[in-house]
């Protein structure tokens, strides 16, 4: 299976830069956008659910996080998931 989460997490503003490369150092995760406000847009991939529950609880556990809130999450089958979508071009 491949599944896919969505979090927002939400930073004390100055520690945002720290806090953004421990996330990013984790397997599997990606900061796509961050707020001077100390918010981070992180997307959590893996092959099973523990994985991105245990990604989601080293992320809580970061210093400097107040929370982080799963947004959305999605699972399928991974070679499904590389299968082209009908109609598509390209």
């Amino acid at each position: 299976m491949f599944h896919v989460a969505g979090v927002v997490v939400h930073v004390v503003p100055s520690r945002l830069e720290v806090v953004a490369g421990a996330i990013a150092a984790i397997a599997g995760a990606q900061v796509h956008a961050s707020s001077a406000a100390g918010k981070l847009v992180v997307t959590l991939e893996g092959a099973a659910s523990d994985v991105i529950v245990a990604a989601l609880e080293c992320i809580r556990r970061l210093p400097g996080v107040l929370a982080a809130t799963l947004v959305y999450q999605h699972a399928e089958d991974e070679h499904a998931a590389r299968e082209p979508l009908q109609g598509a071009t390209g």
